[in-house]
């Protein structure tokens, strides 16, 4: 089988396992955000790994179609609580369910994406033949990682009211918020296939570099993307005076003029579009946008590096393809 035929493979399980995802038609003010959340599509990338993940640790990925649709679902989830929570307007250019709907359809139709997540990791074992020892690890493991993007959200929140935030906490918060959930998606294809603790483990490192990684890009992409392509208005963690790797680095590598300056825009919540020109000017004065640059690469560096742990395989070379693919996305 070729790269390209497992692409094809992985593609066809993914939509067929999307496709025939069977969700409730009533009340129809519940399940018609599901569906709206579920079919605005996105990349994939988490239920993508996990099958990925089974097959580079010898499963088939076509029984792990249960978990992957889990960590799919709980992505949406966390990304509808969290538009409604940031006030975002717009999700891969659609309207967020908040806005579309409002705030009080938006908290049920996301507690019962989080349900519906759940029972679809419940179907894993049968559908998966796998022993209860198993089952249970995967539903702990999930468990766990959705305290952890929890506790993610929460110091996301509190940087809010903070001017001194570390660039190491910066990356803790976003260990949990972004990268958690790539490191359980790796971990529970890994367990589907039945591998040990430690290749379990090696897995989920991969997970989390990429997760690391993918996050500083977003940042990074915010200042200096397309915003045709980007799907979110550039500039507009600048607006409202969001930590992020960038303005957190900034700040600790500015003298006390560009520093107070940054303070003053970042902290005003409705900077102007010339106030993000300036901001953007200062990034890249200090080397801020190189800086992340390079950041990016070390993550998806070690990540690649992990991955050389594991034998030659289609399933690693396709993995290694990925993120090689995400290294230089613009969206």
């Amino acid at each position: 089988m070729t790269r390209q035929d497992i692409r094809r493979q992985l593609d066809d399980i993914l939509d067929t396992a999307f496709h025939s995802l069977t969700i409730p038609d009533k009340p129809a003010s519940l399940y018609d955000p599901v569906r709206y959340v579920m079919g605005i599509g996105g990349k994939r990338l988490r239920p993508r790994l996990l099958l990925l993940s089974a097959g580079l640790c010898g499963g088939r990925p076509e029984r792990a179609i249960p978990a992957a649709r889990a960590v799919e679902m709980l992505h949406n989830f966390t990304l509808v609580h969290d538009d409604m929570m940031d006030n975002a307007g717009t999700r891969r250019g659609m309207p967020t369910v908040h806005e579309k709907w409002d705030e009080a359809v938006a908290i049920l139709s996301g507690d019962v994406l989080f349900v519906l997540a759940l029972q679809q990791l419940t179907l894993q074992g049968g559908h998966g033949n796998l022993p209860d020892s198993v089952n249970n690890r995967l539903m702990q493991r999930f468990l766990e990682a959705i305290r952890v993007v929890c506790d993610g959200q929460a110091m996301d929140m509190d940087f809010e009211n903070r001017d001194d935030v570390a660039l190491s906490e910066y990356l803790e918060m976003i260990g949990a918020k972004t990268a958690a959930l790539l490191r359980c998606s790796m971990e529970l294809g890994a367990m589907t296939a039945g591998a040990g603790d430690n290749v379990v483990a090696d897995c989920g490192e991969i997970g989390e570099h990429a997760g690391l990684a993918f996050q500083i890009q977003d940042d990074l992409l915010d200042a200096v993307g397309d915003t045709s392509k980007f799907g979110k208005r550039v500039g507009g963690d600048i607006i409202e005076g969001k930590k992020t790797w960038l303005t957190i680095r900034a700040l600790e590598q500015a003298d006390d003029a560009d520093r107070l300056l940054l303070r003053q825009i970042l902290g005003s919540g409705n900077a102007t579009e010339s106030d993000v020109l300036r901001v953007i000017r200062i990034y890249h004065d200090l080397g801020v946008i190189d800086d992340a640059v390079k950041a990016i690469k070390e993550h998806y560096n070690n990540a690649l590096q992990k991955l050389t742990l594991f034998e030659e395989s289609r399933y690693r070379e396709e993995i290694k393809m990925l993120l090689d693919k995400l290294k230089v996305r613009d969206n």
